[in-house]
């Protein structure tokens, strides 16, 4: 078994997209302990959390922040 993804595969490519379906229902804002406790109530991957838990922590205003944050890891 592979772990690479490809474009057949069920995963979206872009790791923005993963972390904000895993925070779907998230409040803002909302810090990086409640950010990856939505994500693993809502059955986020072990990738989706570890980029949470690389987060800085602090408050998030928005989904756009967060993404930022990812992007910035």
């Amino acid at each position: 078994m592979t772990t690479s993804r490809s474009t057949t595969g069920e995963r979206p490519l872009n790791p923005f997209i993963d972390v904000q379906k895993a925070l779907k229902g998230a409040s803002y804002p909302a810090d990086k302990n409640s950010l990856i406790e939505t994500a693993k109530a809502n059955g986020a991957d072990d990738e989706v959390l570890q980029r949470l838990q690389d987060l800085p922590d602090q408050q998030y205003q928005s989904p756009a922040e967060v993404s930022k944050g990812v992007g910035n890891e």
